[in-house]
């Protein structure tokens, strides 16, 4: 059974290569390398953007806390991930498109911000630059934990063993394909994540007794419904989960303004007209893939209760729900298919991170700051090698089986979110926006995001709200503020603002 199993996913694994092989060779520039050409179509700029967002967050760490606490945390979280998604596909997808383009054609988040604002110095590329690389390190330190656990947990394989196969195959065909290898099998890995959470879903139903057997469990367990209290399990009893836990939630949401990995797909799509076709897609992809991922919690509780499956009790346990309803119902090799979705989570967004940091050390620091006489074939062989560095120390991040992918998600969504998340909104959207003020902003929401995290959380009470909410408003609130007591922006930088409603691409 274990064989059938590792064939399904070893030949997964090899198609993903695969793709990296073939787009290795449309790879001509730089450019090409890292942003595509700006030549993705509407489905793939869709499928890939929302698959890399996701990552096994949406398989293992959704369906855990579902699992653990019933609908409190976890249907906030999803509710807020929804209107996120919305928001950014409806306010930055099109005009960032456009503004990227006409601002000195950026094909990076810290390119975008330096032209932006003429930011000779490049002071603000170098600290986004250093802000993507932290950040990133500890995001795809949470894929490589979810693919030693995956293992692990199916085949009692060694977790580091497992981690670091799983991240070489990641980093090959990121490596050698770039950015139309990773979208392209993103597109392919958000298709085959939302096939597996449907047919674990209902394969898990069924096996429970059906909906009604799911919905008396989840109603016998103290607040596991309650939209304002979450099931506690050591006390088996309602735990309280009140507006401010609610706000945190809901503030996952907020983080989709400032991810680089997401935003770069819309500066990559081919035509801004293309937009609204891709929004569509995306939100039905969101929509479904969120409450389905949210509903196999609840299944896999009853399940548990039931003793049809074990009792996952703690959170690292929990997480693993999705492998063990799909390892015990499913067929070996069909389970092999369907446990790859969880590969393809973590894949679709590990190679994106994995190249926005490159992208981040070859483009903008290397070319812009170290060797600004840099050829093409430097820029790659620097950023190639980054990858590897890069993918080395996330190794080392989730050497511990214990980590928390929820966590570690949550950590670096905060970072971003609040780093860039204000300045993305004002730079497109406020044209009095300075270069004083997105310094500002950018360093004080990153700042406080981790300072909240790490010390401020612990005072508890109102404090013990998710920080990217505190942190965005800071950021926020220090960009206006530095703006107004600085110059107006140039002449040159307020027609170009203007240009981009007008700007055909």
């Amino acid at each position: 059974m274990d064989y059938l199993i590792l064939l399904s996913m070893a030949a997964y694994m090899a198609l993903v290569i695969g793709i990296g092989v073939y787009y290795s060779k449309k790879n001509k520039t730089s450019d090409d390398y890292f942003i595509g050409g700006r030549g993705l179509g509407p489905w793939v700029t869709a499928m890939s953007a929302e698959a890399s967002d996701m990552s096994s967050w949406l398989l293992m760490g959704l369906p855990g806390v579902a699992y653990l606490k019933g609908f409190g945390e976890a249907g906030w979280t999803a509710v807020g991930l929804i209107i996120g998604t919305y928001l950014n596909w409806r306010l930055i997808a099109a005009r960032l498109r456009k503004y990227s383009q006409v601002s000195n054609n950026s094909i990076t988040i810290p390119d975008f911000f330096s032209n932006r604002f003429r930011d000779k110095k490049n002071i603000l590329m170098t600290i986004s630059s250093v802000m993507i690389i932290v950040f990133f390190t500890v995001y795809t330190a949470s894929g490589f934990s979810a693919c030693g656990k995956l293992f692990q947990t199916v085949f009692k394989a060694d977790y580091h063993i497992a981690m670091i196969i799983c991240g070489l195959v990641i980093v090959a065909y990121t490596f050698i394909g770039g950015f139309l290898a990773a979208s392209t099998s993103d597109f392919v890995q958000g298709i085959l994540m939302s096939v597996s959470i449907v047919i674990v879903l209902i394969v898990g139903t069924v096996k429970a007794g059906g909906i009604g057997n799911v919905v008396d469990n989840a109603r016998s367990l103290p607040g596991y419904l309650d939209a304002f209290s979450t099931y506690d399990v050591a006390s088996n009893a309602k735990a309280s989960y009140g507006y401010l836990s609610i706000f945190s939630g809901l503030a996952w949401g907020l983080g989709y303004f400032g991810v680089p990995h997401v935003l770069i797909r819309f500066m990559a799509i081919k035509s801004s007209k293309e937009i609204k076709k891709s929004r569509t897609i995306a939100m039905i992809w969101v929509v479904i893939s969120l409450s389905v991922a949210t509903c196999i919690g609840f299944v896999g509780n009853a399940l548990s209760a039931q003793g049809i499956i074990p009792s996952l009790a703690t959170k690292d346990q929990s997480e693993t729900i999705f492998i063990v309803m799909t390892n015990t119902f499913l067929l070996p090799l069909f389970a092999g298919i369907v446990l790859s979705g969880i590969l393809a989570a973590t894949m679709s967004t590990s190679d994106s991170q994995l190249l926005m940091v490159s992208s981040s050390v070859g483009s903008n620091l290397y070319k812009k700051i170290v060797k600004k006489d840099a050829t093409d074939k430097q820029v790659l062989f620097i950023s190639k090698a980054t990858i590897l560095i890069v993918a080395l120390f996330s190794i080392a991040i989730a050497w511990d089986p214990n980590s928390s992918v929820f966590e570690l998600v949550s950590y670096a969504w905060a970072g971003f979110g609040a780093a860039f998340g204000p300045l993305v909104l004002f730079s497109l959207f406020w044209k009095r926006t300075t270069l004083k003020g997105a310094i500002c902003g950018m360093v004080g929401g990153g700042t406080l995001s981790i300072v909240w995290s790490l010390w401020i959380k612990k005072l508890g009470g109102i404090f013990s709200i998710y920080e990217l909410l505190p942190a965005f408003i800071f950021a926020s609130l220090l960009i206006v503020i530095v703006s107004l007591l600085d110059k107006e922006p140039s002449k040159e930088i307020q027609d170009e603002f203007d240009s981009v409603k007008h700007a055909d691409c």
